[in-house]
Parts: structure tokens; sequence; C-alpha cells
């Protein structure tokens, strides 16, 4: 099966499920999850700077039997790369690594808005896509307000948000808010990144009654919610029986029934990774 694409808000399709890359394994165990991924139809595959595998990533890819016309690459700017001239320094040191002359998305991949330097880096990105380094451009773990500030300035749209986004954290208003004005929602740690403490996400009753409706796992009910929503989701998955059970996930519908269900697990205190408004990290250990 081959994942569905999305168009995008500057008239490119995008896959709306891909595979997420962060902290892969070596450059041999990458190189085969991305063979597996290939032969299960997964087109779309998120790296980032940040990640320390993009030259991995860009060598199993090239190994992996695919063409590059045929690849959805993305990749994503770090915290300590904002600004016009440090921006474009960053996207050819990717470039480079990857071994591609253009990446298909590359994202903002943090706001920072103590340093205020997003929106001088969202028009670095602008003309890199105008020099055609770039395909699509977008931005991660940005608020309302950071893409409203970013549409008033600059009149360019983000095709891309990616952001926390699971049933116990369905950012609701954000999701509208990207509706709204164009921009997809993609969602990295779909699963939850394993929970906050007692029932991991997967193990939530609500979720396997559904999925044991459906003859589904509960990872397929979290990423269908997804994809009938319209957003795009980017799952990190290693074995062979998970990438075709994620991809999969495509191939039935959730019912209101189901829908509903699932919107009461949605809590505002469900989110498990780094805060916008205060993620200021620049190096890690």
């Amino acid at each position: 099966m081959m994942s569905q694409d999305v168009i995008l808000n500057d008239g490119h399709n995008m896959p709306q499920l891909g595979l997420g890359l962060m902290r892969f394994g070596s450059e041999a165990e990458t190189a085969a999850v991305l063979a597996s991924a290939a032969d299960a139809g997964y087109r779309l595959f998120d790296s980032a700077a940040i990640y320390g595998n993009e030259q991995q990533v860009g060598d199993g890819l090239r190994q992996c039997g695919l063409v590059r016309g045929d690849v959805f690459v993305t990749t994503k700017l770090w915290n300590t790369e904002h600004g016009r001239d440090k921006s474009r320094t960053a996207l050819e040191g990717s470039l480079q690594r990857l071994g591609v002359d253009q990446v298909d998305l590359y994202l903002v991949h943090w706001p920072l808005p103590m340093d205020d330097l997003y929106v001088e880096t969202w028009r670095a990105l602008i003309a890199l896509r105008e020099e055609r380094l770039v395909r699509s451009i977008g931005v991660s773990n940005f608020t309302a307000e950071h893409l409203g500030r970013l549409i008033a300035e600059t009149g360019i749209v983000p095709a891309v948000n990616q952001i926390e986004m699971h049933p116990r954290f369905q950012q609701r208003a954000l999701h509208a808010f990207h509706r709204e004005h164009g921009i997809i929602s993609q969602a990295w740690s779909p699963f939850g990144g394993g929970g906050t403490g007692g029932v991991p996400l997967l193990g939530e009753p609500v979720l396997a009654a559904i999925a044991a409706k459906h003859a589904r796992t509960p990872s397929q009910v979290v990423l269908r919610w997804l994809t009938q929503s319209g957003a795009s989701a980017i799952p990190k998955a290693t074995s062979v029986q998970h990438l075709a059970q994620n991809m999969a996930s495509l191939s039935f519908d959730l019912d209101k029934t189901d829908l509903a269900a699932i919107a009461t697990l949605d809590s505002a205190e469900g989110r498990t990774g780094p805060g916008p408004l205060t993620f200021a990290v620049k190096h890690f250990a």
C-alpha cells in the first residue's frame, strides 16, 4: 500500500503518512529500515539537522531502490542557526549531508520567541525557496500567534506546522487555525511519546475498544484519527510489522461514534514534549 498525498498551499503534493527518523540507529540499521519502509510504501522521510543522521538517511535512501523524484525528504533548521545568514549556511550543510540538490520540505524546528529571530529566519527560508534550494517551506512547534505574525509580516503562509498532536493532546484550536489558513498539521509523536505516567496512550481502553471493533491495532486507530482530520503524521517505526501496520491505517475509516470517543481523551495537560513558548535548547549533550 502507498501513502496517499495531501496538497500543500504552494501546490505541491506531500505524502500524508511518513516515517519519523529522530535518533535512529547505526548507518546499517538506518539503511535497513529505510529499505523496509520503501517496500511498505513510504515516500516521506522526516529528518533534521539536530538528529545527526542526515548523511546516513541520504545514503540509505539512495540504497533503497527509489528514484529521487519518488522520495519526499524533510529536514529542519536547528535553534543555533536562526537568522538570515546562518539559515542559508545551515541548509547548505543539510543538502551536502543528505546528498541532494533540493529538499522537499524545510522547517524551522522551533520558534525560540525569546530570541525574536523567527520572522527573520522565515524570510530567509522564503529566499531559499525562491532559489529553489527547497521546494516547500514550513515550521515546527509554532503557535497560532507565531504563525499569525509570520503571515502578517511576510505575506507567506507556511505549508506545514509540525506539532505534538495525539488523542491526549489534540490541539483542536491550532488545527482549526491551520485549516483556516491552508496549513497542514503534521503530528510528531502521534502515539504520545509513551505518556507521562500511568497508562500509555496506546493502552487506553477507549482506543482498544475502537481497535477491536475494526479489527485493527490502537496505533492504527490513532493514525487514522489524524489522517481523517486532514493531518499528516510521521510515526517512528523500525520493524517490518510496525511499518506495514502504520501504512495500513489508511485503509479503513473511523465513524462518528469512534471520533466522539477519541475526543474524550483530550486534555490540556496532555503535552509530553517541550512547550514552544519556553523551549530554548541550543545544544544537546
